[in-house]
């Protein structure tokens, strides 16, 4: 059978829309040179590791970038990207300027992972998590300064066996009063990266009767705090090779009140900051790359794969789901660019968020089949990024708050 051209290497077309002009208006000069700075470093760094990355069975859906490249691949690769990253600036992408980071809008963030996104092996970065800057006193010095530098990472644990969509109604994990700080008891399931971070930031119900509205704490535990365990392996799931998704237990497990991130009674906003920037608004650059991948190896191929002495791309039925496939990214760049515009104005966007989150795993998750549907059985093979990039954004579907609980935000501030 022919093999792609893109096998693991990448079209170097670049996208099909001219993503400089978005709605009403144009992304900054400055913006597109950091664009043009990653757009680089995918192809030239990234892409001619692919094919490794992908047949290696030590990668996990997740897990930190640096943790995954460095699962991968050998020392000397792995130093090389993390060079390049701490030269290029873009390893501190996500930090105000205030920590040493270059300070970028959220535009300049979703323009510059939808190009890392374009490639299945991960750029490495210091992936702060925004509720993280609430840090206080010698937390900054314990938890958020070793995040920055990429010393150490983080998971966040919200979700519980019987509380997915509705945590803030059916947590069950308590924090208690103790003497000095707390003890938390319960069950956390679905942890992505929970046995391997350094730093969990943990909800718990410390009061029972106002929950979500002043009754849920977020704290900040070491992954070696006695009374917790993390059950590993993790739960094998067709996610990856590795399983990267945790159930953690808590069982009489003190944590002193110099570890509470914020406020008592205020984990559950911080909770949904954190979902609303990086689960859920943050989506639309990370299935943009994947889709504009999917399309640009669906349109060589289509070019190249003859049936009945023709190239396929002369099939109206492929060239329908090209089409289709370049509708659906064309609409949500637009949409995600002008809604991290929105945020950077201070806009409350968890409504705004919650639509580009849906849109773009329900989406990508068409566009992907698509693309394998065009490449047929060369679009099941594991040499290409194809199934992976289908894989994720499937579960993305479910991941971070369903596509049917993003309706329900959406239709929440519709009906006011």
């Amino acid at each position: 059978m022919d093999m792609p051209r893109d096998a693991g290497r990448g079209a170097d077309h670049g996208h099909t829309l001219a993503e400089d002009e978005i709605g009403a208006f144009q992304v900054p000069p400055s913006i597109q040179e950091y664009r043009d700075l990653a757009r680089r470093i995918v192809r030239e760094e990234l892409m001619p590791l692919e094919r490794e990355f992908l047949a290696s069975d030590k990668h996990a859906y997740g897990l930190p970038p640096m943790i995954n490249i460095r699962s991968v691949f050998d020392k000397k690769t792995a130093d090389r990207l993390e060079g390049i990253a701490q030269d290029s600036g873009l390893f501190k992408l996500l930090v105000p300027e205030e920590f040493g980071g270059p300070g970028l809008s959220l535009l300049a963030q979703v323009v510059i992972e939808e190009e890392f996104n374009y490639c299945a092996v991960p750029f490495p970065f210091a992936n702060v998590p925004n509720i993280l800057y609430e840090c206080r006193g010698d937390q900054v010095e314990r938890f958020l300064q070793p995040v920055i530098d990429g010393v150490k990472t983080t998971a966040f644990a919200q979700t519980e066996p019987g509380a997915g969509s509705d945590p803030g109604g059916m947590m069950t994990t308590r924090a208690t009063r103790a003497d000095g700080g707390w003890v938390l008891n319960g069950t956390k399931m679905w942890i992505s990266n929970a046995g391997d971070c350094d730093v969990l930031m943990v909800q718990a119900v410390t009061d029972p009767e106002k929950r979500q509205r002043g009754g849920i704490t977020m704290f900040l535990l070491d992954r070696g705090n006695p009374g917790m365990r993390v059950e590993v392996p993790g739960i094998a799931t067709w996610l990856g090779p590795r399983a990267s998704q945790h159930i953690i237990h808590f069982d009489d497990c003190f944590v002193p009140d110099k570890d509470v991130l914020g406020e008592v009674g205020r984990g559950f906003s911080l909770g949904q900051r954190w979902l609303t920037i990086h689960d859920r608004l943050m989506r639309g650059p990370y299935a943009l790359g994947k889709m504009q991948r999917a399309l640009d190896m669906s349109i060589d191929w289509a070019k190249e794969r003859k049936t009945f002495g023709k190239p396929i791309a002369e099939r109206q039925a492929i060239q329908w789901k090209l089409v289709d496939m370049h509708v659906d990214i064309t609409a949500l760049r637009a949409m995600t660019y002008q809604m991290a515009a929105r945020a950077d104005t201070g806009e409350d966007v968890r409504a705004e968020a919650a639509l580009v989150k849906m849109t773009s795993t329900d989406w990508g998750a068409r566009c992907l089949d698509h693309a394998i549907q065009v490449h047929g059985a060369m679009g099941e093979s594991l040499e290409l990024p194809l199934t992976l990039f289908y894989r994720v954004l499937r579960h993305a579907q479910i991941g971070g708050g369903t596509s049917e609980i993003q309706r329900v935000l959406i239709a929440r501030k519709l009906l006011a």
